[in-house]
């Protein structure tokens, strides 16, 4: 015989299964939003256990390498280790190494300013930089000395561990610094070498410092008399391709390219009075502290660019890119050489080109006007493109960039040997 169920008893046996499978659903739900919870937390967990492995990592790889000299405090942090110079109240140099886990660092300036407790005789503070007070309505003012507290070490070298960025705001890693060298040049220095260790992919050691001498003047109004140096230095090392770029750069808005102050690290070592790297093999210390070779450095969309002439090549007369700021607008006619890294013809048939440095990071530029174009048996903008060449006239500026204007054939000259 046939069961017959009626509508109700349809609907209820609905709703006991629809209740059944309901729960059995969110039960499972349930744990595993709890199992995402544990991962988080297990993925958490092993992150700061990483970073600590990798904060040790650091010092023992410094210490490896070896600290530059023995004159000074030396106090060493999660990440950085620096020698304090207590009678110009900052550090004679910082070390530190750019992990390549900086490309994906997240943590982002702390502006904690404040003193070192690990050094003994205590550092520079605020005061010495400027002052501040509540006026009578309540208003906080700001009174400056004109120095910028300006990072040795990088803060954003640090971005992968808040530690380790904070403890970058410690005033022993802190020199005075005018606010057009700190804010754009000694930025772009920053940036620069942080960039290739991001692009590469590489670790690179890095060690810091200001060149400190007993002549040097004192911030007139800081309690803690704190000096003011007039030359600071850095120093990157890619020890895995043994490669080395080294800056030396006055206390000033630089308004030449980084490149033109590249200077091999062993002259840097005879003005500080310093030995970078004292436990490296003696043959791999020699080249990296030889070498001016920046091309390696250079960001990638600077990388057609090429290393500008040396001036001990050329002839009596014959002046590199860098020299050419020497005479821009000096009336004077002289010979600047370099190698064509780009040439380009307007519209309008006005011809540029670019030595040593292609656009936007121009440092020379030849111009060539449509109307004299016809005083040439080549086409410039073609047979150019990548000779050695040196052109002959006044040099004049641009926005700063040293130019020429060429009006024939004759003010250009070939340093390869062949002509056209």
């Amino acid at each position: 015989m046939n069961r017959l169920y009626t509508p109700s008893l349809l609907l209820l046996a609905f709703f006991l299964n629809f209740s059944f499978y309901a729960q059995d659903t969110q039960a499972l739900l349930r744990s595993k939003e709890q199992r995402i919870t544990e991962l988080k937390n297990e993925l958490e967990s092993s992150r700061q256990i990483a970073d600590s492995l990798r904060l040790l990592d650091i010092m023992e790889r410094l210490e490896r390498v070896g600290w530059p000299g023995d004159d000074g405090e030396l106090v060493k942090h999660s990440a950085m280790a620096l020698a304090y110079d207590e009678e110009h109240e900052m550090a004679k140099w910082v070390a530190h190494i750019i992990l390549r886990e900086v490309a994906t660092g997240r943590t982002t300036r702390t502006n904690d300013f404040r003193v070192d407790p690990k050094v003994s005789t205590g550092t520079a503070e605020q005061e010495d930089y400027f002052i501040t007070w509540v006026d009578d309505s309540g208003k906080r003012q700001y009174d400056g000395f004109g120095f910028d507290r300006g990072h040795l070490a990088a803060s954003a070298d640090f971005r992968w561990n808040q530690q380790a960025l904070s403890e970058s705001y410690f005033y022993s890693n802190m020199s005075p610094q005018r606010p057009g060298f700190n804010r754009e040049s000694w930025a772009e220095v920053e940036d620069y070498v942080r960039s290739y260790a991001i692009e590469n992919d590489v670790d690179l050691y890095v060690i810091t410092g200001p060149v400190l001498s007993d002549d040097l003047p004192k911030i007139k109004r800081s309690p803690n008399k704190v000096s003011i140096p007039e030359l600071h230095y850095k120093i990157a090392v890619d020890l895995e391709n043994e490669r080395s770029f080294a800056v030396l750069m006055p206390n000033k808005l630089c308004e030449k390219p980084v490149e033109n102050y590249v200077v091999p690290i062993r002259e840097i070592e005879e003005l500080t009075g310093l030995n970078f790297f004292p436990n490296l093999d003696p043959q791999l210390a020699e080249k990296l502290e030889t070498s001016t070779d920046y091309t390696p450095w250079l960001p990638k969309n600077q990388r057609g660019d090429v290393m500008m002439l040396s001036a001990n090549d050329l002839e009596k007369g014959q002046y590199n890119t860098l020299q050419a700021y020497n005479f821009m607008d000096s009336n004077k006619k002289v010979k600047i050489c370099g190698t064509v890294v780009s040439t380009f013809k307007s519209q309008k048939g006005n011809i540029f080109i670019n030595l040593d440095k292609r656009f936007p990071n121009t440092v020379f530029t030849v111009s060539i006007w449509a109307r004299d174009t016809g005083n040439f048996s080549y086409n410039p903008e073609v047979e150019l493109e990548n000779r050695r060449i040196c052109t002959k006239g006044n040099v004049t500026s641009r926005d700063g960039i040293p130019q020429m204007n060429v009006s024939n054939e004759k003010q250009i000259t070939f340093l390869d040997g062949e002509g056209l």
